[in-house]
């Protein structure tokens, strides 16, 4: 969390929103937001129901919830899944920008504003 709320601003720029789902009751997710001061939205998901909607596991052996990462277009279509094996396991942020930046039709303001 704290590494997609130091980078939001790069999600931002490419026109992205993101959206972290978790198993806590809304009360306990919104205290923790407040507390870490997220930049970006959370949906408690106590009951898991959108969790499985998606196929994210959970291995009890190993805490729980697996950490799943997916990109949605804006038609609500999955264009990217990346499924953890661990809870260290997840995409570089530089594969996420480049998804993103597909989406968008090529290169990152970035690559633009130096061309």
């Amino acid at each position: 969390m704290a590494q997609l709320r130091q980078q939001y601003e790069e999600f931002v720029k490419r026109d992205a929103e993101v959206l972290a789902i978790g198993p806590d009751l809304p009360a306990v997710f919104k205290l923790y937001w407040a507390k870490e001061k997220l930049p970006f939205f959370g949906l408690a998901d106590p009951q898991h129901s959108v969790a499985e909607q998606y196929g994210q596991q959970v291995k009890l052996l190993k805490f729980g919830r697996m950490p799943a990462l997916l990109i949605v277009d804006k038609k609500g279509r999955v264009r990217f899944t990346h499924y953890a094996e661990n809870m260290k396991d997840y995409p570089t942020l530089q594969e996420m920008y480049n998804v993103l930046d597909k989406l968008r039709g090529g290169r990152s303001d970035k690559a633009k504003n130096a061309a």
